[in-house]
Parts: structure tokens; C-alpha cells; sequence
């Protein structure tokens, strides 16, 4: 399937909850919006449709009621107690729910009472358009997600439709949520995706960066005691020879001693874009007083979580292919479908790696216990650590009890990474905040590859090997045949 210049984007929002919608476009792309709903169930106050090349297009403000406006369930309080600075958040802001840790993030946050807003572009589904890619799992529409939610548990999310790089938009969604902690993963998160082409590293990176800057100015003008709970990644740290601090480290250098914020090796413009974040955080809490929490985060894995697992229609994404698809959930899919396990190089790169009902923990402790005015607190985020071969091994072993031959090959490296190499990284920060790990178990191994052979039939094993080198990136848009 060839890179996308042009989409009909059909979308349908009479429905659900609170919708504030304005989608955006990466890239090249430009799309047209056919939209359906019933006007007096709408307050619109603008509608533009755009077609500039390399804009973000089809503008559409919106506000629609509430599902819950008939039988309102009274708003939640939160589970856990109050820091001295700040008491506990009540009403948490999820940019970039409609995805895979957002989604799970914000049912288990909606269960624990806290009052949910979800804010997302949907963008993430348009990428798989792009690409000729699926989720293993089938998943529902965002709002029919939030619609059975409701109808499980009588608990109402508000959703708003737009891009965070949009300020306006943005401001509106504060102003009418007025949030006291924001979680954000609405970021484009895939590595390999921002190592395509120019315009998708381009893409990464102001999406990312100016959505983030935005978030903070958002923050700062309408909601200034808010806390930013900020998803990072481990892959900033890189791979150094030393042991990986929690986001900091003291030095000694020509008999001076200093706390210094810990280097950056970011290894694509994915990882580069995490850093800017980084950076631009770390300065409005000196500059600013905001308060924030970066996560760290390693590798997930896993699908459910105990409110995913309630209905299909709850039921999260799970990549498989290359540009998505993260090590576990990848191998557990290669040997379902009786694909050899795709080693890259040498196989002793190792990352650290938690369980997807460990990312809902965190984050939960993270917006219990907030962060005070003007901190800048960074929690290494995951549970154990892996090398790729270490996990090709536990995924043999795994599968050949269900039955499953499978076989492990290695396939030349796309990336530009050290393939052996020390690793030590600290992570006890949110262990003493109260986390209660899921550990990488056979049952978990199990219960992942019983999906997997479930849903085998799903698998476009065309997607499987890496098509995305680190080195051969270059300027013209790159097209991916289907």
C-alpha cells in the first residue's frame, strides 16, 4: 500500500461524550472529513475544511452532550491520599487515550474514580492506513469504546477529538475539563516510524516537541497547579557504561560536586524528540513552578488489564509488525504464525521491560503522590531487564509447551545500536511509592501466546521483518507496498 497523499476521512461523532474535535494530519498528508450527526445534538462553533499540501487540515470545532447526561454518575475521588503541597487529583486529562498504554490507562483510572477526559487525533489509526497495518486484535471505535464503558460500569469519559499541536483547541479542551493532573502520551511514539523519511522525522518531532510545549503553555495559562504526569522513555538514557540513574546523578569533577541531570544518547529522532521534552519540562518547573513527573518508561508487553478484559469491545491494540510492535508482543506473534523469532544482530541488546498493568500502576502512584511546585521528578519506569536473545529464549520455551516449534533466526540490524554492551539501570523510585510488579511469567507468556494463536489469522506475516533502516533514511517520501 503507497503513502498516502490523500484520504477520505469519513467520521462520525453524534455520539458520546463531550466532543471537542479537530483532527490533524502528519506529514503530506491531506484529507477531507464527511461528517454525520445530528445538528441539535451539536453546539458547532467553526467549521473549516482545508486541502494546503503539508498542513494540518480539516479544522472542525464541535461540542457534542454527554452520554451520561441523562443518568450523570457522581464524579469519582481518586484512591489514594494528598501530598502537603497539593491534594489528590480528581479529574485527569488523558492525551493520547485512544492508544495502547492511553487506552488501558484511562479505564484504570476511570475504575479508580478519578473523573476522565480523554484527548486524543486519533492520528494512530491513521498510521496504520498509511502503512497497510493492523492491530492483532480488532478494536473498536473510540466511541464505541467510551460507550461501553458507560454501559459496564455507569462511569462517564469525556472525549475530545483535536491536535494538541493546535493551541487553540488545546485551550478550549483546558478550559472546559480544567484538569488537575494531565497525562501525556499523545505523542508519536515509534522509533522506526520517525527513522522512515524526512517527513516522518520531521513529523516526529514537531508533533512530539511543539505538542508538549503546548501542553506546558496550556498548563501555565489556564490550569497553573495542574500536575504533568509526562511519559518518557528509557531509550533517552541510551546505553553508557556506567549504572543509569533515576534521571539524575551526582558528580565530582577538579574537586567540585554537582547534581546533574543524567546524559542523553538518544539513538533516532524518536528518541531525540523524548529529550527536547525533557528539556523543555525541566525548564518551566525552574522557570514556571509546574509541577511534572517524567516516566521513564522501558518496553511493555502484555494486553490486558483487568478493565480491558471486561468486554471486546474494551479490548487494546497489540502490534506486531516492525514499525510498531514491541520485542515480546512481536515474538509472541512470530511464533503463533510459525515465523522464526527476528533477532536483530547479535541479540544482546538489553532494555528494561514491564508488564502493561505495571504502566497503569505507575501512573496512578505517579498522580497520587504528585510532584511539588516546580519539580521536575523523573522515575525510571519498568521492572526487570532483558536482553532480545534472553527473551527469543523465554518465548521458545514457552511456546513449545503449547505445542509450537519455534525456531530463531538473526536478521541484519536496521538500527545503529551497540548489540552487546553493559546495562544497569536503577528503578526504585516508584517501588517505594507502593508498585506491585507483574513479573514476566509463564502464565503471562502463556495468556500472550494463547492471543496470538487466537488471532493468527489476523497476521499479515508480509509486515513481520524490519523494512527500516537507520542508515539508508533519506529525503524522499519512503512508500510501503502492500
Amino acid at each position: 500500500m503507497a503513502h498516502l497523499l490523500s484520504t477520505s476521512c469519513p467520521l462520525d461523532i453524534a455520539s458520546s461524550s463531550k466532543t471537542y474535535y479537530k483532527p490533524s494530519n502528519p506529514g503530506l498528508i491531506s484529507f477531507s472529513a464527511s461528517l454525520s450527526f445530528p445538528i441539535s445534538h451539536l453546539s458547532l462553533k467553526r467549521l473549516s475544511v482545508h486541502g494546503k499540501m503539508s498542513q494540518r487540515c480539516c479544522s472542525i470545532y464541535a461540542t457534542a452532550v454527554s452520554t451520561s447526561q441523562e443518568a450523570k454518575t457522581e464524579p469519582g475521588s481518586g484512591s489514594y491520599g494528598s501530598s502537603s503541597e497539593a491534594s489528590t487529583p480528581k479529574k485527569v486529562m488523558v492525551i493520547g487515550g485512544d492508544g495502547y498504554c492511553g487506552w488501558a490507562t484511562s479505564l484504570h483510572l476511570s475504575n479508580k474514580n478519578y473523573e476522565v477526559a480523554i484527548v486524543d487525533n486519533l492520528v494512530r489509526r491513521l498510521f496504520d492506513h498509511q502503512l497497510g497495518l493492523d492491530s492483532l486484535t480488532p478494536i473498536s471505535s473510540i466511541h464505541n469504546r467510551i460507550r461501553r464503558w458507560e454501559s459496564l460500569t455507569g462511569k462517564d469519559i469525556q472525549l475530545y477529538i483535536g491536535d494538541i499541536c493546535d493551541f487553540e483547541f488545546l485551550s478550549e479542551a483546558f478550559k472546559s475539563f480544567k484538569p488537575d493532573a494531565v497525562v501525556h502520551f499523545g505523542e508519536q511514539r515509534s522509533a522506526p516510524y520517525s527513522m522512515i523519511d524526512r517527513s516522518r522525522a520531521v513529523f516526529t518531532q514537531q508533533n512530539n516537541v511543539i505538542g508538549t510545549l503546548n501542553v506546558l503553555f496550556a498548563i501555565k495559562e489556564f490550569k497553573e497547579d495542574c500536575h504533568l504526569v509526562k511519559l518518557g522513555t528509557m531509550g533517552e538514557y541510551g546505553t553508557p557504561n556506567i549504572d543509569i540513574e533515576e534521571g539524575y546523578i551526582t558528580i565530582t569533577h577538579n574537586g567540585r560536586t554537582d547534581t546533574l541531570p543524567y546524559p542523553k544518547q538518544a539513538s533516532s529522532f524518536y528518541h531525540l524528540s523524548k529529550v527536547h521534552d525533557s528539556h523543555n519540562i525541566a525548564f518551566t518547573c525552574k522557570a514556571w513552578g509546574i509541577r511534572a513527573t517524567d516516566l521513564n518508561q522501558g518496553v511493555v508487553y502484555g494486553l490486558r488489564t483487568d478493565e480491558t478484559a471486561m468486554h471486546e469491545e474494551l479490548c487494546n491494540r497489540l502490534d506486531y509488525d516492525a514499525v510498531f510492535g514491541t520485542a515480546l508482543n512481536r515474538f509472541c506473534v512470530q511464533a503463533a504464525v510459525d515465523h522464526p523469532l527476528t533477532v536483530y544482530g547479535k541479540g544482546g541488546q538489553t532494555r528494561g521491560y514491564l508488564d502493561i498493568r505495571d504502566t497503569v500502576q505507575c501512573v496512578e502512584l505517579a498522580i497520587a503522590n504528585p510532584a511539588q511546585q516546580g519539580e521536575f521528578r523523573v522515575f525510571n519506569q519498568f521492572t526487570e531487564q532483558f536482553s532480545v536473545n534472553q527473551l527469543a529464549t523465554l518465548v521458545t520455551k514457552a511456546g513449545e509447551k503449547l505445542g509450537l516449534q519455534v525456531q530463531t533466526i538473526s536478521v541484519p540490524n536496521p538500527r545503529v545500536e551497540a548489540e552487546e554492551h553493559y546495562y544497569n539501570a536503577k528503578h526504585t523510585k516508584l517501588v517505594e511509592l507502593g508498585l506491585k510488579p507483574h513479573l514476566l511469567s509463564d502464565s503471562l507468556l502463556d495468556s500472550l501466546l494463547n492471543f496470538a494463536v487466537q488471532y493468527k489469522d489476523r497476521v499479515d506475516t508480509k509486515q513481520i521483518m524490519p523494512s527500516v533502516s537507520w542508515r539508508k533514511i533519506g529525503v524522499r517520501p519512503k512508500t510501503v507496498s502492500a
